[in-house]
């Protein structure tokens, strides 16, 4: 179903990038400095899938596309965070997101939107889940080393 015109789909992707020794990018928001993130982004009526979804954030916010792509089938619901409640048609309060992971060979430089992020850290897994703000962004982080089989 899709949304009213000029609302965002209440689906999106969360996709950890990470390397086989599970270092991991994170993304500081642009909007939000000091809020540091996976890639993220919601589902747009165009997409065919979720796997096109976070093909198209991975390659929006950081230009990488040598890698490998997951879907985890984890799949969280959260309530939407109330300052971005706007983005959202008025009854929506709660977003569904899909986890997928990115597997690079090695750290890389991602090239990024300066409208949506500012920076970009390699960080060892367990260092990634304390810096994220998101809940399901650390615990997406803190499977890793099952996801990868180390």
């Amino acid at each position: 179903m899709l949304p009213p015109m000029g609302f965002k789909l209440p689906e999106s992707v969360l996709v950890v990038i990470h390397t086989p020794q599970l270092e991991v990018l994170l993304l500081e928001r642009a909007r939000q400095p000091g809020l540091w993130q996976s890639v993220t982004g919601s589902r747009e009526p165009e997409d065919l899938n979720l796997e096109t979804t976070a093909w198209r954030e991975l390659l929006e916010e950081t230009g990488l596309v040598m890698g490998r792509l997951t879907d985890w089938k984890l799949v969280n619901r959260y309530e939407i965070w109330p300052q971005w409640r706007g983005r959202y048609a008025p009854d929506v309060t709660h977003n569904v997101e899909h986890v997928f992971g990115f597997l690079v060979p090695q750290i890389s430089v991602a090239t990024l939107d300066p409208e949506e992020h500012i920076a970009q850290l390699w960080l060892p897994w367990q260092e990634a889940m304390t810096r994220v703000f998101s809940p399901t962004n650390r615990e997406a982080i803190g499977q890793l080393p099952q996801r990868v089989g180390t």
